[in-house]
């Protein structure tokens, strides 16, 4: 990943809390065929940091666990916050038009090795967690219990629990932080406004308030 100095992400808590917050990974493998690409949630166990696991699981129809036996390096793509910034956003825009857009976003990646588990026992365990964490705002959460008990084991028949052992992390938030406090205040109030998007207000009080730096 590209990532200047400015961009590099530092703050751990803030790092596992986007984890949580954007499960949905992409994840790439590297196998002796080509890359493999899919999409997958994961959940972390304990931190976010190397020698802890993530877990997901996957259909076994699904090709991304069956080129593992090597155990070859992969990579877990957390993203999800993003927006366009337009020059127009910038005060220092109106005094010398050197400006030009860009995008801000914030993106880890995790690199690692990911293990598979055909166990039922495993299987289960990784359903029910996922499952708490998923359910876990709902006033009423959906458990594995709820339904019928030869129904839940056809359906984890039908999978494959997965393992991700954490080898580093990179991270990167790139929130304007090369402007000045004055463009930089210009972006979040921009992506704020009523007239923007739900997604860029959301990604204005996620990505920006607070986390540009000077």
């Amino acid at each position: 990943m590209y990532l200047p100095e400015p961009f590099r992400e530092k703050d751990e808590a803030f790092i596992a809390s986007f984890v949580d917050a954007h499960p949905l990974a992409t994840v790439v493998i590297s196998s002796s065929t080509g890359p493999i690409v899919d999409h997958l949630p994961f959940m972390r166990c304990g931190e976010l940091a190397a020698g802890s696991m993530l877990i997901a699981h996957a259909a076994k129809s699904n090709s991304v666990w069956k080129s593992l036996d090597a155990n070859v390096p992969a990579i877990l793509i957390f993203s999800g916050a993003g927006a366009y910034v337009s020059p127009s956003l910038y005060p220092s825009k109106a005094r010398t038009h050197e400006v030009v857009p860009t995008w801000n976003y914030v993106a880890v990646h995790v690199h690692g090795r990911l293990h598979c588990s055909d166990e039922l026992a495993e299987k289960r365990r990784i359903v029910d967690l996922l499952t708490a964490k998923m359910e876990v705002d709902r006033s009423v959460p959906w458990k594995t219990t709820d339904a019928p008990s030869a129904y839940i084991e056809k359906m984890l028949l039908g999978i494959v629990g997965l393992s991700f052992q954490i080898e580093s992390i990179i991270a990167k938030t790139k929130a304007s932080q090369n402007r000045t406090a004055e463009d930089r205040g210009g972006v979040v109030a921009g992506l704020a406004t009523a007239s923007a998007s739900l997604e860029a207000a959301l990604i204005a009080e996620e990505l920006l308030k607070g986390r540009s730096r000077s």
